[in-house]
């Protein structure tokens, strides 16, 4: 198995594992299935697809169905599963592929606007991170849960991190830009993972309520 075997494979379970984590999260609504095979789609592809028509380019998905596909097969398998996904040990396990999942798509969209040279050095950025959090936001907006952004779940600040590191690398030493998406993938993994196995958040000093709150205390 060469590398873009082990890319595809991370990208087909990271798919999956978007799908899966999307339905367990509406769940509690009272979907049926259209609207979790819906959910379970829209966050899975829903962050490239945006990223592409920005880009005005063929979006990723229209040549390679197989993303639409393991994302409802997930979706569906899930919907009857729900028992089984929601587990706690295959659940948590559902949430390290998740990440493998935004690690990798952050770090190929990354790439991939920085060869385009959109925007030239902020949008590689900007659409790394709409890549990997994309689907979840409008999956949240859609079924009017609280969005990854207005919540402290640390996860696209790791997406941050990483882009931003492998934005540098490729600014200051362009030479090294295949250690530079590697650097990123694994700065991603490695936070988001640390986040799922120490229920790590975002530090409550970063949180405007916190902020308000103290402001309240010095003004009373």
């Amino acid at each position: 198995m060469n590398i873009e075997d082990i890319g595809y494979f991370i990208q087909i379970t990271g798919t999956g594992a978007f799908a899966v984590t999307a339905v367990l999260a509406v769940a509690p609504k009272g979907i049926d299935l259209f609207g979790a095979c819906v959910m379970g789609i829209i966050t899975a592809i829903g962050g490239g697809t945006v990223r592409d028509l920005i880009l005005d380019v063929p979006v990723f998905w229209a040549n390679e169905l197989s993303y639409i596909w393991i994302a409802l097969g997930a979706s569906v398998a899930t919907f009857w599963g729900q028992s089984v996904f929601a587990h706690t040990r295959l659940y948590k396990a559902m949430l390290y592929f998740d990440a493998l999942g935004a690690a990798l798509f952050a770090t190929q969209a990354t790439w991939k606007v920085w060869r385009l040279e959109f925007g030239l050095p902020i949008a590689p950025i900007l659409l790394g991170i709409i890549t990997a959090i994309g689907g979840g936001l409008i999956r949240d907006v859609l079924a009017g849960r609280s969005n990854l952004l207005m919540t402290r779940e640390l996860y696209a600040i790791p997406v941050l991190c990483g882009t931003l590191l492998f934005v540098a690398i490729l600014v200051f030493l362009p030479q090294h830009g295949h250690i530079g998406g590697l650097a990123c993938f694994v700065l991603i993994f490695v936070l988001r993972a640390a986040a799922i196995h120490w229920s790590l958040t975002v530090p409550v000093w970063l949180t405007t309520k916190q902020r308000i709150k103290k402001a309240r205390e010095s003004s009373s």
